[in-house]
């Protein structure tokens, strides 16, 4: 699982890094020292779980996990426990008092991955399932689209255009929330900013991926922290 940590104090942010790093399960991807950090944290990897301190300057934990659309599981951690309530009204995970003691955190993320364990079970399900399509939102109507016609994703601030093969769609919501409707076997996000349709890549040329878009010949980044996963499918035969 792919975590992050968000908390205004250093040493809280050290004692949850050394507690994850004797995890194999858990990799730490960012330290975040207030929501505006973590945002841009999870507009720039897949996270899975978010460790999120509750009294922190400018926003909160609570407000800020108001703002997030399609959250990842969430733990709060916090010195106060009257939080507990609206924190589970929130559907988080658990809630750790500070100090968190060790055995406390081991519970807490066997319960993650308990969760994790079930959502992965379930996604393969759906991917394994006989759709072909699925709706998005665009010009105040409900939009069908053809998995096979997508060519690539692009996202671009609170809007994402997916490029079909005649012609594009806009619609108002987050990359993330897009690559969850997505058919998990076709599609790979190869930049915080694009998912391409495997079926279409005709190439991988350094950091660029190659791909015909209406008879001309695309390129498209590849980000750095998404080029590994890439190439393995490559080597894998996948693509």
């Amino acid at each position: 699982m792919k975590v992050i940590i968000v908390d205004d104090e250093p040493l809280a942010l050290d004692i949850l890094e050394t507690f994850i790093q004797q995890i194999p399960e858990l990799t730490l991807v960012s330290r975040c020292v207030n929501a505006f950090e973590a945002n841009q944290a999870l507009l720039d990897h897949d996270i899975d779980l978010m460790f999120l301190d509750i009294q922190m300057p400018q926003m909160t934990g609570l407000e800020f996990l108001k703002t997030l659309p399609n959250p990842p599981m969430v733990i709060f951690t916090t010195a106060f426990p009257n939080f507990a309530l609206e924190g589970f009204e929130l559907n988080v995970l658990d809630y750790l008092l500070k100090p968190i003691a060790a055995d406390r955190f081991l519970k807490a993320v066997n319960k993650a991955k308990e969760h994790y364990t079930k959502q992965k079970a379930s996604e393969i399900a759906e991917a394994g399932d006989d759709k072909n399509f699925f709706f998005v939102k665009a010009d105040k109507k409900l939009v069908k689209i053809n998995y096979h016609e997508i060519t690539y994703i692009e996202g671009l601030k609170d809007y994402v255009i997916i490029w079909l093969e005649q012609n594009r769609i806009i619609t108002l919501q987050t990359m993330k929330s897009l690559e969850d409707k997505l058919d998990l076997r076709s599609f790979k996000r190869i930049h915080r900013s694009f998912i391409v349709n495997l079926d279409k890549v005709t190439a991988v040329n350094g950091n660029m991926v190659e791909l015909y878009f209406k008879g001309q010949l695309k390129q498209l980044p590849v980000g750095k922290n998404y080029k590994d996963e890439l190439l393995e499918i490559i080597n894998h035969n996948k693509l």
